[in-house]
């Protein structure tokens, strides 16, 4: 990921909207127009849920929390024939999405995509509401505020929503996914380790055949992330992948793997 010189002004985003930056993702492929202070930045937590996806995909693909809409660009960008909703709750971020849609780098990429503000939380008729209707996606990805309050004290409103975790966050998310996705279709997390048994929970009794990562930032250290994929209504049982690690053992170079990942070259479970 790279920056670039802010665009020229873009008419999605308001005359109070905070300072932002325009980014490079995918080495140039997509662009993203985010807050350069306030709210939440992307990185490489979004590159890897993005690269959950399998290459092949070609539905319709809904992004929680999408923020800016990195990870939702990021499968488009990957998936020639794929879709996305960008799914985000706060309307100043839901702006940055929009505006990040009307970037010209993303000329090849908007038509497939939309901005859908909407808290993901809700249920029942209140849900189908907001736009989000039963069985009307192929896939889900999320990237949750899943932070605890006392790792990430702020001040500031929008980076609080992004990254603190709320009680039954994953419950609520994982139900709302199960009601908007369509038979075997696809779910993927990220989150902290720690969060997997929740996660696991949350998933019981609507997504099967779970697969689960472990994110290193190198070889001799503990997993600093977890990615889980399952399907809506399978019945396998939980299967462990091999690892991803962030750099390499010597140095602070990145892993190949990883790197291929982050630039949208490679899926991260093989398919």
């Amino acid at each position: 990921m790279s920056a670039a010189p802010a665009a020229p002004a873009l008419d999605t985003l308001g005359p109070d909207t905070p300072a932002h930056t325009v980014d490079a993702f995918h080495r140039g492929r997509f662009w993203l127009v985010q807050p350069k202070h306030g709210g939440h930045r992307a990185g490489m937590d979004a590159m890897m849920l993005a690269a959950s996806v399998p290459s092949v995909f070609g539905g319709r693909l809904a992004d929680f929390g999408a923020g800016a809409g990195a990870a939702g660009l990021a499968v488009l960008s990957r998936c020639p024939a794929a879709q996305a909703v960008l799914v985000e709750r706060a309307p100043e971020m839901a702006a940055f999405a929009s505006a990040t849609l009307a970037h010209p780098g993303n000329a090849h990429l908007s038509d497939r995509a939309s901005v859908l503000v909407a808290d993901v939380t809700v249920s029942g008729r209140a849900r189908v509401a907001v736009g989000l209707a039963d069985n009307d996606f192929d896939f889900v990805i999320m990237n949750p505020p899943f932070n605890a309050a006392r790792d990430r004290a702020t001040p500031d409103r929008l980076r609080k929503e992004a990254h603190v975790m709320e009680d039954g966050l994953f419950e609520s998310w994982i139900r709302s996914a199960a009601a908007v996705v369509r038979p075997r279709g696809g779910l993927a997390v990220i989150a902290r380790p720690e969060q997997l048994g929740a996660i696991l929970d949350a998933m019981s009794g609507r997504f099967g055949d779970a697969e689960m990562l472990a994110v290193h930032p190198r070889p001799d250290a503990a997993a600093i992330r977890i990615i889980v994929r399952a399907a809506l209504g399978a019945r396998g049982k939980l299967a462990i992948r091999p690892p991803l690690m962030l750099h390499a053992q010597s140095g602070n170079g990145p892993d190949e793997r990883s790197e291929m990942i982050a630039n949208g070259l490679a899926s991260l479970f093989g398919d």
